[in-house]
């Protein structure tokens, strides 16, 4: 299993290994150069340790903060997944984990910002103390020097300047105290529960990441942390003027260390890092903004039992692949919401369709809108994801789990259409199609579908190319009684379909072993749109049931990400 599992995720796990790399070398490096570097001797004599740990952290936070916005540039990944086509599968495969990157980096931001402000709150308590002291030592004299002028090397000039003074009214402080803030925010505000259940506060609160940024490029302007000039290392050398600075007269100075050390402040260099995402993610932004100006027509709106609500749509230049879906915005509810629905159409259709499921405010309020009349509705994609991949497997299985059977209603349309049109190119051999589902009312708007490709597919001889399973994993005892007098009939009771519904949960280790022993030598693709807790026991199946041997039967596992 674990020889499975790495043939799987080498390229995640070798993806995984140089970020993890890069951040440990970047840290190693900047810690090593502050804590030893010559130009940095006097700052250590007040700060110790701290400068290091503070200066090393910054190194990693600006690079991560340089990889945040990658991932969620979906038109970069639709390109990069459109030129990878001919590329292979395992690399394209990275592009669906953008949304795991995307929260590594983050809780890696987290974590670093943690370091870093408790390592300045060192400093500054270091620096405050070498300002009161008044004992002669290093630190008491380099905080004393060059107060009036701009060589100084100690930023607290005064004996009353407190911690908090400095954290909310210098721009390092106040910016610091702003980032953090905002990073906290996103941070909470991201979590399962709240995206699924707020969807709005996660919306509203993730745009921090404007304040986030902008205070990251301010934050090291003012540079309070500093290092001796390149000039006066010339000068006056801390390896050998050092030892005179506590005991020298100024009066009568006879060696070469007379001069006073001068200090210089660190460039800000945060925005060289962050500079080329940010101008990338507004050409996303703008891209996006023009998209969803282009006008939509609603040509036809369906409502389906269990308050599911079904748009056909036209956009012109509009073009889509099995799969994508795309990002909806209604003006006349929220202006600024924008919330993501698989595409249900096939490509060969001329229309594209969504189905929204009543879950929140948002689709609650969409769903009584066009109940009562048709708004204006904004549209920007359609983006790519794992389903795209299905037609590149002989074999397919298709896991949907109650509204996340939208992506294989737009697979299984494109499959009847290639059939018709007698598609040669169609790698496809073979469909398995897995349908759990809590009340009968949620399989209704899918069962028209089923039964007409169950239908065309026996009139053209390709009865066995698709074959389905319904999972029924909620019901009462009418309906087990229903199903019990109508046992023998040639339909189902709760679908009307030939293929009858089961009660309960699948068998996955049943159902892989099925389907490993019908096509011991093909690569199959798994694909689920559903949740976490399903994909773990998929994905755990796929390294069960396959083989080590590349001639024999391999599980490949893809999930929809939004």
């Amino acid at each position: 299993t674990m020889g499975n599992w790495l043939v799987n995720h080498w390229f995640s796990a070798a993806v995984l290994a140089a970020w993890l790399g890069i951040n440990i070398f970047l840290f190693t490096y900047y810690f090593l150069f502050f804590d030893r570097d010559e130009r940095y001797f006097y700052t250590r004599a007040i700060l110790g340790s701290a400068l290091a740990w503070a200066r090393a952290s910054a190194k990693c936070l600006n690079f991560n903060s340089m990889l945040i916005l990658l991932p969620v540039c979906r038109n970069l990944l639709s390109f990069l997944r459109g030129t990878c086509s001919c590329c292979r599968r395992t690399l394209r495969k990275q592009l669906d984990h953008n949304l795991t990157f995307h929260k590594l980096v983050a809780y890696a931001l987290a974590l670093l910002t943690a370091v870093h402000t408790i390592a300045h709150l060192f400093n500054l308590e270091r620096y405050n103390q070498s300002q009161q002291a008044t004992d002669g030592s290093l630190r008491a004299v380099l905080s004393k020097m060059h107060l009036q002028g701009s060589k100084w090397l100690n930023p607290i000039h005064s004996n009353q300047t407190t911690v908090e003074y400095v954290a909310f009214t210098t721009i390092p402080g106040l910016t610091g105290v702003i980032i953090t803030l905002a990073l906290i925010l996103m941070v909470t505000s991201s979590t399962e529960f709240i995206r699924r259940n707020y969807f709005e506060l996660f919306w509203y609160t993730h745009h921090l990441f404007l304040v986030y940024f902008a205070g990251l490029v301010i934050h090291g302007i003012a540079g309070l942390v500093r290092g001796q000039t390149e000039q006066s290392m010339a000068e006056v050398h801390p390896y050998h003027c050092a030892e005179y600075i506590t005991q020298r007269d100024p009066l009568n100075c006879t060696h070469n260390c007379c001069k006073d050390p001068e200090f210089g402040s660190i460039p800000a260099e945060s925005w060289k890092w962050v500079l080329a995402p940010i101008i990338l993610y507004m050409f996303e932004r703008i891209l996006r903004v023009w998209r969803a100006q282009q006008k939509v027509v609603v040509k036809k709106v369906v409502m389906h039992p269990a308050r599911v609500l079904e748009l056909q749509m036209e956009k012109k230049g509009f073009c889509m692949e099995v799969g994508q879906y795309i990002f909806v915005n209604c003006p006349s509810i929220s202006p600024l919401e924008w919330h993501p629905f698989t595409l249900t159409s096939a490509p060969e259709e001329d229309f594209f369709s969504i189905h929204i499921r009543a879950a929140g405010d948002w689709t609650e309020r969409l769903i009584d809108t066009f109940q009562s009349k048709t708004p204006r509705i904004e549209v920007d994609g359609p983006f790519g994801t794992a389903s795209e991949d299905v037609f590149q497997y002989e074999v397919a299985m298709l896991v949907g789990a109650g509204i996340g059977v939208t992506p294989f209603a737009s697979i299984l349309k494109s499959i009847w259409y290639k059939f018709q049109q007698a598609d040669q190119t169609l790698k496809t051999k073979k469909i398995y199609f897995y349908w759990l589902c809590r009340d009968t009312g949620a399989f209704a708007w899918f069962n028209d579908l089923l039964a007409s490709l169950e239908q065309k597919m026996a009139e053209s001889g390709k009865a066995d190319f698709l074959t389905y399973r319904l999972f029924l994993t909620g019901w009462d005892t009418s309906i087990a009684n229903n199903v019990a007098l109508h046992f023998d009939t040639a339909t189902d009771t709760v679908t009307g379909l030939r293929h009858k519904t089961i009660f309960g949960r699948p068998m996955w280790n049943t159902e892989f072993a099925a389907v490993a022993a019908a096509h011991p030598r093909s690569v199959v693709g798994v694909f689920l749109c559903g949740p976490e807790a399903l994909a773990k026991s998929l994905q755990k199946s796929c390294h069960q049931h396959s083989r080590l041997d590349p001639r024999k039967v391999k599980f490949y596992f893809n999930k929809e990400n939004f």
